[in-house]
């Protein structure tokens, strides 16, 4: 098992900004912003399931073939191997935690399958 996030990694990415708010041996705790017009590629993870908790906006969430609308207050389920993304369509942040469960945590773990911001 491999955990290679610490409490206090961030970064900025196009879409907006992560930071790592608990992390311990098979989680990972993520504070993310997507600022207006963001969306983070479609993508899925071979060793982490991930739960969202939206916690301020209105988020449009891609998981597998579906498109759900989640507010502040409800979440979604993201098991391992599952396409996934989330956008913001609205004029302010959308903010979510988001919680990885599983046996390697990394960002190496991200395959991206589309991408407007063209990262491979």
């Amino acid at each position: 098992m491999a955990n290679n996030y610490q409490r206090g990694d961030k970064d900025t990415r196009p879409w907006g900004s992560w930071e790592v708010i608990d992390c311990g041996e098979t989680f990972c705790v993520k504070h993310i912003v997507v600022t207006p017009g963001g969306k983070l590629s479609l993508q899925l993870h071979h060793h982490r399931a991930e739960h969202w908790i939206i916690v301020k906006g209105t988020a449009l969430v891609t998981l597998g073939d579906e498109i759900l609308t989640k507010h502040s207050d409800e979440h979604v389920f993201i098991p391992v191997e599952t396409k996934h993304r989330i956008a913001n369509e609205s004029t302010e942040n959308i903010e979510f935690i988001e919680v990885q469960v599983g046996d390697e945590l990394d960002e190496n773990d991200i395959v991206r399958i589309e991408d407007i911001y063209n990262r491979v």
